[in-house]
């Protein structure tokens, strides 16, 4: 009995004791400390892991920027010879670059303010963020030559574009004379009319004869006539049963076609040499 008393004593002391110790400001100030080492290093991973994520992102636009370099000095020694497309392609690229530089600049400085506020950042981790900086720097003065380079290249193909717009005007002038030059070659004239109506267009004489050519380029009224293309007619129809073809057309290059209703078309079989002597067709009804 006495032995279990005893025990029971012990027990209590030490559940006294234990009590006491939490209580005293020795145990309170190392459980404070132990928090706090606790929380420095939960800070210190938490920023070991941004340190790291940051790096990694810095190094990747840099191979970024690399490679949009390379591939902006292929385009631009050929740049003169390619079409807008090309042009802004360049241009595309030269923005995607200046994105990725801001985009590490703003990555450098928040890596420089991570090591500020860290006391204990080793010197290692400081020399690599001057590294990043000169990195920078070289890169910035890099894509400035680039800049410089393309708005050389941009004048050089304005001034190719104003040159092939001017050949291509001039080219298009000159289609157009031709177009001219030919549908005139190729326009031809016709008028069916009776001997009075031919007479009052002074396309014949008053004694019924046909004028000359230079006569009727000279008198000639051509609203009278219906102007066509010896390229496409192929008929002329007349609207008479009797009719008497004034002007002089080779006989080999036409017929005369009588309709059900008696009046008579006159289909031409040979349009270069139908129109050979005279590009007037005189038809009296």
């Amino acid at each position: 009995m006495k032995t279990i008393k005893f025990y029971a004593m012990i027990t209590a002391f030490a559940f006294l004791s234990a009590s006491c110790v939490e209580n005293s400001e020795k145990y309170k100030t190392a459980v404070a400390q132990r928090d706090s080492i606790a929380i420095e290093k939960q800070a210190l991973d938490s920023n070991y892991n941004r340190t790291l994520s940051i790096l990694d992102d810095i190094e990747t636009g840099f191979s970024e920027i690399s490679y949009s370099q390379s591939q902006m000095r292929i385009n631009l020694k050929g740049a003169e010879g390619k079409t807008t497309n090309k042009k802004e392609l360049i241009a595309a690229q030269m923005t995607s670059i200046k994105e990725t530089i801001e985009k590490n600049k703003a990555k450098i400085d928040e890596l420089r303010q991570l090591v500020s506020k860290n006391a204990k950042a080793n010197n290692k981790l400081v020399e690599t963020i001057k590294r990043l900086q000169s990195e920078m720097d070289e890169k910035s003065v890099q894509i400035q030559t680039l800049q410089t380079e393309l708005d050389q290249k941009n004048i050089k193909i304005d001034e190719l574009n104003t040159t092939v717009n001017n050949q291509s005007e001039n080219i298009a002038e000159k289609q157009s004379m031709l177009e001219q030059q030919t549908t005139k070659m190729n326009t031809v004239w016709y008028y069916v009319a009776t001997s009075k109506e031919l007479k009052d267009a002074k396309i014949i004489s008053t004694s019924g004869l046909f004028q000359s050519k230079t006569a009727l380029d000279n008198e000639l009224d051509k609203n009278v006539f219906t102007q066509v293309d010896l390229r496409t007619v192929t008929s002329i129809p007349t609207g008479s049963k009797s009719i008497k073809i004034i002007s002089s057309h080779p006989q080999s290059s036409y017929t005369l076609v009588t309709g059900d209703d008696k009046k008579i078309t006159i289909e031409i079989t040979n349009s270069a040499k139908f129109w050979s002597i005279s590009k007037y067709l005189v038809v009296q009804i």
